[in-house]
């Protein structure tokens, strides 16, 4: 996900500012409406299919999860890339804690985000590998929380429907707030709100999948999990005091250990299971742990409100915004604390 609010307020160099302003210019210049591509009857009937049930799954996002009812979301792009974007993001080599980039509008956030993956790849090789450890990714996401009516694309309608839904869900759930330098929040939030979404999508829409979602969202709890406790030895490792040299074979000793943890985990848990081993063709470091840490450490928190609220989404975003009001410290501890919820 890219918020292009941050380079529309300015940035720290001309050409950051430049490639974000005019990806972010052409991409919205070739919307198109979902209605209109549909009456038109000029595509092949897999993206009609994929378009038709956007628009539903859009439908229900306003109707049944109460997320807003504007004009995101309702109009296409075909791309010709597997990505919108590409995102740098760094942390220390022997720091789970990722580098910020501070933005006027949007705040602090943990990446840079680019429209072409040259450029990502030539800002990520510019960082200190001695100092920092770097991952770049692209993103199938979109979003400008709002501020503009974004597109669905290619890349977001080609993962299947279910990935669609959580994708349109987790980004609308953006546009009900967004505080500033609080990203663990505001991810973990929308991460909430994506994920239960498609659970209610599901029931509705298809119980058979609904089934088939679970078992994946046990899957990826199960490896979140296991990279969580690596980044517990990780943090234990960096907090020692040991000096650089003991700290560099042990951080590559945990790496180690956790790519034997997986292949067990496959074998004896998952019955051969090999939907994380695209994971591990890149080498695990400190970035690639952080940036998953900052979506999922919360999504707890958020689920035990969200069942507070019986599942009522308009009483779980009211207590969720009063909760974003809060100073930073007290909103974290509040969200930690034991979870109640107020009839609107």
């Amino acid at each position: 996900m890219i918020f292009l609010l941050a380079p529309l307020a300015g940035c720290s160099t001309m050409g950051y500012y430049w490639q974000t302003a005019a990806g972010h210019l052409s991409l919205m210049s070739k919307r198109e409406p979902i209605e209109d591509l549909l009456a038109a009857g000029e595509m092949d009937d897999k993206r009609e299919k994929q378009l038709q049930k956007a628009l539903k799954i859009r439908q229900f996002a306003v109707t049944q999860l109460g997320l807003p009812d504007n004009k995101s979301y309702q109009s296409f792009v075909e791309l010709d890339k597997d990505y919108i974007v590409w995102n740098v993001v760094a942390a220390p080599t022997y720091s789970l804690t990722p580098s910020q980039w501070c933005f006027p509008i949007v705040g602090c956030v943990s990446y840079r985000g680019y429209y072409a993956e040259s450029d990502a790849d030539e800002f990520a090789a510019n960082i200190d590998a001695e100092k920092f450890d770097v991952m770049v990714r692209g993103s199938r996401a979109y979003s400008t929380l709002g501020w503009f009516a974004d597109p669905l694309t290619s890349p977001m309608v080609d993962r299947g429907e279910i990935l669609l839904a959580e994708v349109i869900f987790h980004e609308l759930a953006h546009q009900i707030f967004y505080i500033k330098n609080d990203t663990s929040f505001n991810e973990a939030f929308a991460s909430a709100v994506g994920e239960y979404g498609v659970r209610q999508w599901l029931a509705a829409e298809d119980p058979d999948g609904l089934e088939r979602y679970e078992k994946y969202l046990k899957r990826k709890l199960v490896f979140i999990k296991l990279l969580a406790e690596t980044s517990e030895n990780l943090k234990t490792l960096y907090a020692s005091g040991a000096n650089e040299s003991e700290m560099a074979q042990q951080k590559i000793a945990i790496f180690n250990q956790l790519k034997v943890n997986y292949e067990t985990l496959k074998t004896t848990v998952w019955e051969g299971y090999t939907g994380y081993d695209g994971w591990f063709k890149k080498p695990v470091n400190n970035a690639r742990l952080a940036s998953i840490s900052v979506y999922q450490d919360k999504i707890p928190d958020f689920s035990r409100w969200l069942t507070a609220c019986e599942f009522n989404f308009p009483r779980f975003y009211q207590e969720m915004i009063s909760i974003s009001e809060l100073p930073k410290k007290e909103r974290h501890q509040r969200l930690a604390d034991a979870a109640h919820c107020a009839a609107i």
